[in-house]
């Protein structure tokens, strides 16, 4: 599967499934509570299983606004 990390440098790895969204992340050294994951457009939960044919996006979570 095709994983992209919405980092400052956008990047972007290759990961064999299918695997489970919690282990997705573990693979890729991510805290799942900082990141929400995306395939097509639909947010996916940490049971969810993604397969060879994704493509998935791991999108940093942050807080912040008006004080």
């Amino acid at each position: 599967m095709k994983v992209v990390l919405r980092t400052p440098d956008r990047e972007e790895r290759e990961l064999k499934g299918p695997l489970r969204v919690a282990e997705l992340l573990k693979r890729l050294n991510v805290v799942p509570e900082g990141v929400i994951v995306a395939r097509d457009g639909e947010l996916l939960t940490l049971d969810d299983e993604v397969g060879d044919q994704d493509t998935v996006e791991v999108i940093s979570a942050v807080s912040g606004g008006r004080r």
